[in-house]
């Protein structure tokens, strides 16, 4: 299921930059579900503050309720200056949380993945909270294909391991990245969200995969003064560059990621890409947002 508005014209303002980021909002809910509860007006207030110092363009959002959640946010947003007029909701096997996006720009198509799946252990299971995928027309010169995604949380579950689950979502979302990399080799794709796994773990190696086709990490950082490293390598510097606090564990780790592929690698912009650090950040989410910014134009 998914649903969008604006409309389709690409004669559009000729933007020269535009930015682009993911943002896990922690049970954006407007009544209980299970184990989840609704979310209080204090976190609003501070989950739109955290989007408003940010100001992306489009904006992947994860943990979002029903469709009438997503507008009430949307609407929220654009009372404070904020406006996102183009909008998609995916609704995945997961009835309760739900992958969004947001965005200034008309969409071109909207390619919702809602019923992928796959077998484990002799069991078939269904990819939870599907992926989002929407082509997005900045301007009249340069337009991108976004893939959001929510693989499946570190929170055991009794059907089977969670660390497998991850990695089998892992494989399809490469398998669609695979697909749109095949039929446009130099295609601007732009591949993001709440992975809920590490840098060198199975799903993100798997995810960014190998060869002509990789995907080039960001590494969205706080902006603290340092130089940006040449790289994100092996000796990319310590900036400080976690999005997530795992209670259970008190550990902050980066399991939010935006990663590019070659195409779109040339339009971006380091100096622009950041995690925004926020007083009481944790006011509003059990992640932090991260963002990236980018040429308008293919280089």
């Amino acid at each position: 299921m998914f649903a969008f508005l604006g409309a389709r014209d690409p004669a559009l303002g000729a933007a020269d930059t535009f930015s682009v980021a993911t943002y896990n909002l922690e049970n954006y809910l407007d009544e209980s579900a299970g184990f989840r509860h609704p979310k209080p007006e204090a976190a609003k207030v501070k989950i739109r503050e955290m989007i408003r110092a940010m100001k992306p363009d489009v904006l992947a959002i994860e943990e979002i309720g029903s469709t009438n959640t997503l507008l009430e946010l949307r609407s929220s947003l654009r009372a404070e200056g904020l406006d996102y007029p183009h909008w998609s909701h995916v609704a995945g096997f997961d009835t309760n949380i739900h992958v969004a996006v947001l965005s200034r720009f008309p969409f071109l198509a909207c390619r919702p993945h809602t019923n992928e799946g796959f077998l484990l252990n002799g069991r078939r299971f269904r990819v939870s909270r599907g992926f989002a995928e929407v082509d997005v027309q900045v301007n009249a010169e340069y337009k991108f294909t976004l893939i959001a995604a929510h693989l499946k949380s570190r929170r055991e579950i009794p059907q089977a391991d969670e660390a497998e689950l991850r990695e089998q979502e892992a494989a399809i979302l490469r398998e669609i990245i695979d697909a749109r990399l095949r039929a446009d080799p130099s295609l601007n794709l732009l591949v993001l969200g709440d992975f809920n796994d590490l840098k060198d773990s199975r799903p993100i190696r798997t995810i960014i995969g190998r060869g002509k086709n990789a995907l080039i990490d960001t590494r969205p950082a706080e902006k603290n003064g340092e130089r940006p490293p040449a790289s994100n390598g092996p000796a990319a510097s310590r900036n400080v560059t976690w999005t997530y606090y795992f209670s259970k564990e008190d550990t902050y780790s980066r399991i939010d990621y935006l990663l590019l592929s070659r195409g779109m690698a040339r339009e971006w912009l380091m100096h622009a890409t950041y995690i925004p650090a926020r007083p009481d950040w944790g006011i509003a989410s059990d992640h932090r947002p991260i963002v990236a910014g980018f040429a308008a134009r293919d280089q």
